[in-house]
């Protein structure tokens, strides 16, 4: 493992080496969600970067951006069990040099639903950054995982609108024991509180049984409906969309594939899941 915080010094690095380049993009305070990215890059690829940044321009809650958890030392003792990865810590200003602003992007509605309506400006942050990353190294392939769904088909669509070149390979949600998906926002929940995370997973298994025979937005009402008068548990939104679109509709078109996502503060933790719950 090899630890570089500027970008010029990295690719003088890479310089030197030839075939493939993965790009694994996070934000620290790593699990094995992000290990198996990590693990998923180093099958295809000789050069993989792990990039650690704490990007303040996606987060327009800056308590949030405040209370999100860090842990460098931690981070950086985990990928050493990694043989010849390239690891690229950038400081504030080797991303932002002038203003910490993020671009302007059309996403057409794909931005403007679900994380979309209640963290504004969200999506433009994490389009910005990803972006400079992609031409500051231009990888063959980035990894994302699927628990940030949404996140993942917003990046495809800066790619497409772009016309860069970096191949996006999305990698299954990697989940504990009980279910609840790995989150570097898991360890800001008290014992109570990641007691009740399990409901995330519980719904959209349940969404998952009743597709079978119920129309998705007769499911929605009943998921819905079993969050109400939970102490300290907030549910923000449970939707069943085309996978792709995110269209909702009455009734299951089997030439689509659907997806139930839910999203939900406990305490003062916001969570985020996925699942496919009918595929064509």
């Amino acid at each position: 493992m090899k630890t570089f915080n500027s970008y010029k010094d990295l690719n003088n690095e890479l310089r030197n080496r030839k075939g493939s380049l993965g790009l694994v993009p996070t934000m620290g305070s790593l699990h094995q969600g992000h290990l198996s990215l990590i693990e998923k890059a180093k099958i295809k690829n000789p050069n993989v970067i792990v990039s650690i940044f704490v990007n303040p321009t996606q987060f327009d809650n800056k308590t949030d951006l405040y209370n999100y958890p860090a842990s460098l030392k931690n981070d950086l003792d985990q990928l050493k069990n990694f043989n010849n990865i390239l690891v690229y810590v950038p400081d504030i200003k080797e991303l932002y040099p002038k203003t910490i602003i993020s671009k302007k992007y059309n996403f057409g509605k794909l931005d403007k639903i679900m994380e979309g309506e209640s963290r504004m400006n969200h999506f433009n942050g994490v389009a910005t950054v990803v972006e400079k990353l992609f031409n500051i190294f231009y990888p063959d392939y980035a990894y994302f995982g699927e628990k940030d769904f949404q996140q993942l088909v917003i990046i495809k669509s800066l790619v497409e609108k772009k016309r860069l070149k970096t191949k996006i390979i999305s990698c299954p949600t990697v989940r504990e024991n009980d279910g609840v998906a790995m989150s570097s926002r898991n360890q800001l929940l008290n014992r109570e509180e990641r007691k009740k995370a399990i409901m995330l997973y519980h719904s959209l298994l349940e969404a998952k049984k009743l597709m079978h025979s119920t129309d998705p937005l007769e499911i929605e009402k009943t998921v819905t409906a079993k969050f109400s008068n939970i102490e300290n548990v907030d549910l923000q939104y449970f939707k069943i969309l085309t996978e792709h679109s995110f269209s909702r509709s009455k009734k299951v078109n089997d030439k689509e594939k659907y997806r139930a996502f839910i999203a939900c503060n406990i305490g003062q933790v916001r969570l985020i899941d996925n699942m496919i719950v009918e595929s064509n």
